[in-house]
C-alpha cells in the first residue's frame, strides 16, 4: 500500500469537500492507497456535518486529521493557519513516512512542499485553478493596496516553484493547460485534465420517481402547465446575478409560462427583492434550498438551466460542478463561455452559449429556448458519462498517481 497524506484547506463537512474530495479518495482506496487527509473545517459546518463525513471516512478506511479553520483577523488568520498547517504535515510524516502528498491548491501545496524538499516525498500539485488571480479578480485581495499586491506576488512566484517542482499536475480545464504549456518555462510540464465531476449514480433523472416529482411540484405552487429554468448556487460572487435576471424578465415576457426556480443557501426575501429590481415579480419567482440528497428531484422539475459566470482571467480554470450535475439529469444549459465549458457546450450541441449580456442579444437567446426542447435527455446523460462521469474521474486520478509515482 503505497501512504498518501492529502491536504486541504477546505473542509471536508464543506459541501466541495462531499463532493470534489471524498469520493475520489474513496474510490482510490480500492487500488492500493491509504489516505490520511488533512483538513481545515469551519466550526459550526464542523459540528453539523461531522458525523456525515466520518461515516464516509470509516465505511473507506481514511484516516482523517481535522483542524479548525481560523476566519479573524483577516490576514494574520491566515499566517496562523499556515504555521499550523506546516507543524501538522511535518508531524504526520515522521509519524507515517508518505510516499505522497497530494496538496489541493495554493496553501497545501506550501506545506506539501516542504516534504517534497526535506523529506523527498512524491508531489502532486492539484492546483485546481489560478488561485492568486481568483482573489484578485473577485476582489478579495485588492491589488492597489500594498499588502495585498506583496500576497499576490509572493504567490505567484510561489505558484511557479510548485509547478517547476511537482512529481505531477492537476488542473481542471483544457484551457488552462494550453495556456500553461503556451509558457517556455512550462512547455516541458506533464499535466493532467480532471474536471469537475458528479456522481452520475445520484444525478439520474431515470430515479426520480413520476409521483415524487408531481408532489414537489405541487408543494412549490407550479402551475402544471408552466416550465421552470433554474439556476443553482450562490447568488452574486462570480455569478452573474442581475444579467441572470435580466435573461427571465425577457423569456418570461415572450414566454409567460416560464417559472425561475433558485436552488440556493443564499437568503431568499434578499433573493426575491433583488429579482423584484430587476423587474421579476414575485409570482414567477421560488427561492429553495435542497439538501444534496434531494437535489437530484428538484433539478428535475427543469426544462432548462442557466448560469453566467464572470469571465475574468483566472476563470479559465474553472470547472463548475453544477454543470457536471445538471448534464448528468438530461438538463440543457444556457450558460457563458469559461474554462472548458463553452466548448462542451457547442461540440456536444446540450445548450446555448452567449458571451454578450446586452438585451438585443439575450432576446436572441430567448428565441432559442424552444429549441432545447428538441434535445433529447438521454443524449445529455450520454455525454455526461463521457466528461464528467466521477469513475472517469477516479481512474484519470489513478493515472495522475502512476506517472507522479514514475517520476
Amino acid at each position: 500500500m503505497k501512504k498518501v497524506l492529502y491536504i486541504s484547506y477546505d473542509g471536508l463537512t464543506d459541501p466541495l469537500g462531499q463532493s470534489q474530495i471524498l469520493p475520489y479518495l474513496e474510490g482510490l482506496t480500492g487500488y492500493g492507497y491509504e489516505f490520511t487527509v488533512l483538513s481545515f473545517e469551519k466550526k459550526d459546518r464542523f459540528k453539523s456535518e461531522k458525523k456525515i463525513v466520518q461515516e464516509i471516512i470509516d465505511r473507506a478506511r481514511i484516516k482523517w486529521v481535522p483542524l479548525l479553520f481560523t476566519a479573524k483577523p483577516p490576514v494574520l488568520s491566515k499566517i496562523y493557519d499556515r504555521y499550523r498547517l506546516r507543524k501538522a504535515v511535518v508531524t504526520l510524516q515522521k509519524k507515517e513516512k508518505f510516499d505522497m502528498v497530494h496538496c489541493r491548491s495554493y496553501v497545501a501545496a506550501e506545506a506539501g512542499l516542504i516534504l517534497k524538499k526535506k523529506y523527498s516525498t512524491k508531489f502532486l500539485f492539484d492546483m485546481r485553478g489560478f488561485w492568486a488571480d481568483e482573489k484578485a479578480d473577485n476582489g478579495q485581495w485588492d491589488l492597489k493596496k500594498f499588502l495585498y499586491r506583496e500576497i499576490y506576488n509572493h504567490y505567484k512566484k510561489r505558484e511557479k516553484e510548485f509547478l517547476l517542482n511537482a512529481d505531477g499536475i492537476v488542473t481542471l480545464t483544457r484551457a488552462a493547460k494550453d495556456y500553461l504549456l503556451s509558457k517556455p518555462e512550462y512547455k516541458h510540464l506533464s499535466i493532467e485534465v480532471i474536471p469537475c465531476c458528479a456522481d452520475l449514480c445520484h444525478f439520474d433523472y431515470n430515479k426520480i420517481s413520476t409521483g415524487d416529482l408531481a408532489s414537489l411540484r405541487s408543494s412549490l405552487r407550479i402551475p402544471q402547465d408552466a416550465k421552470v429554468i433554474t439556476y443553482l448556487g450562490s447568488v452574486g460572487g462570480w455569478y452573474m446575478t442581475r444579467e441572470m435576471f435580466s435573461f427571465f424578465r425577457l423569456l418570461h415576457h415572450q414566454h409567460p409560462e416560464y417559472r425561475l426556480l433558485i436552488l440556493t443557501k443564499d437568503d431568499g426575501e434578499q433573493v426575491k427583492k433583488e429579482a423584484g429590481a430587476a423587474g421579476i415579480t414575485v409570482d414567477n419567482i421560488i427561492v429553495e434550498y435542497s439538501t444534496r440528497k434531494q437535489l437530484p428531484l428538484y433539478l428535475a422539475l427543469s426544462d432548462c438551466s442557466i448560469f453566467f459566470i464572470r469571465n475574468t482571467f483566472s476563470k479559465m480554470a474553472s470547472s463548475p460542478t453544477k454543470h457536471a450535475e445538471l448534464m448528468g439529469m438530461g438538463i440543457p444549459v444556457i450558460c457563458n463561455d469559461i474554462g472548458d465549458t463553452g466548448n462542451i457546450v457547442h461540440t456536444t450541441k446540450t445548450g446555448i452559449v452567449t458571451n454578450d449580456f446586452s438585451d438585443s442579444s439575450l432576446s436572441v437567446i430567448v428565441n432559442q429556448v424552444k429549441g432545447l426542447e428538441n434535445i433529447n435527455k438521454e443524449v445529455i446523460r450520454n455525454y455526461a458519462k463521457d466528461i464528467f462521469d466521477l469513475q472517469a474521474g477516479i481512474k484519470k486520478y489513478l493515472s495522475a498517481y502512476k506517472k507522479t509515482f514514475s517520476e
